[in-house]
């Protein structure tokens, strides 16, 4: 899978790309990310990618043509239209990234070109013309879409085969559909008792099923606890078992501060 990445700091994906378990990815080829600077399409003696927004205000506005020539070297490196590899530009209009979404981008055979913002913006006039989706980290704002890009691509990498040493590893993370989409469960490692703090008997009984019974109702009083929103929606989507509505009702309500 191929991605194409218009970036003014390539740098800064580069160390991202050789770093971490993920780099598996990129050193075997399963994730071929392409790094492309705007500043190299655009013209003049400064290579000025950036002018000031008319109608006047703080920062500084990215300029269309410079983008513009720059995703066309990327199409015709391709040899590959926006059907099969569309530009995806991160912005706070953008939907929310989610596990489900992560998913669906992996699954693009051609991949993607990503659009990583810089300043106050983009010229609108290019996100209307070329842009085919938007996506944000959440409601904050970011100095550019760099850190966004390496959070997408990190997230599809772990979803690789070959990536994580354990290729069961993230079939129990949060947001997992075999978690039910709910939070994962506490994870503990020796010793079996740090500062005085024993690890539960549970994890140590040797009960395969009890083990699993424990993390289950643990996932599900977390879920409960800091995003209630998921227990709702496995709900609504039938996915809780009569054990875990059980489990559900043993919680002891957070009492507010």
């Amino acid at each position: 899978m191929r991605f194409d990445i218009i970036t003014l700091f390539p740098e800064l994906l580069r160390a991202f790309m050789a770093s971490g378990v993920i780099r598996r990815a990129f050193d075997g080829g399963l994730l071929q990310v392409h790094l492309w600077n705007p500043r190299e399409y655009a013209g003049g003696n400064y290579r000025r990618v950036d002018d000031r927004p008319f109608g006047g205000g703080p920062g500084m506005v990215m300029l269309a043509e410079p983008l513009w020539q720059c995703l066309s070297a990327i199409r015709a490196h391709r040899q590959q239209d926006r059907k099969q590899a569309p530009l995806l530009y991160f912005s706070p209009l953008g939907e929310a990234l989610n596990h489900e979404r992560v998913k669906a981008w992996s699954q693009l055979t051609g991949g993607a070109v990503l659009l990583c913002g810089r300043y106050e913006g983009i010229d609108q006039r290019f996100i209307d013309a070329h842009v085919d989706a938007q996506i944000s980290l959440g409601d904050f704002v970011l100095s550019g879409g760099e850190i966004p890009a390496m959070a997408l691509l990190d997230a599809i990498a772990r979803l690789m085969p070959g990536v994580l040493q354990d290729p069961d590893s993230h079939v129990s993370e949060s947001f997992n559909p075999s978690m039910n989409g709910l939070l994962d469960f506490p994870h503990y490692t020796r010793p079996e008792v740090w500062q005085g703090d024993p690890v539960p008997k549970a994890l140590l009984s040797g009960n395969h099923a009890h083990i699993q019974a424990w993390r289950r109702a643990q996932s599900l009083a977390l879920s409960q606890r800091y995003r209630p929103d998921l227990v709702v929606a496995a709900r609504t989507a039938q996915q809780l078992s009569p054990q875990d509505e059980a489990d559900l009702l043993k919680l002891v309500p957070i009492q507010p501060n």
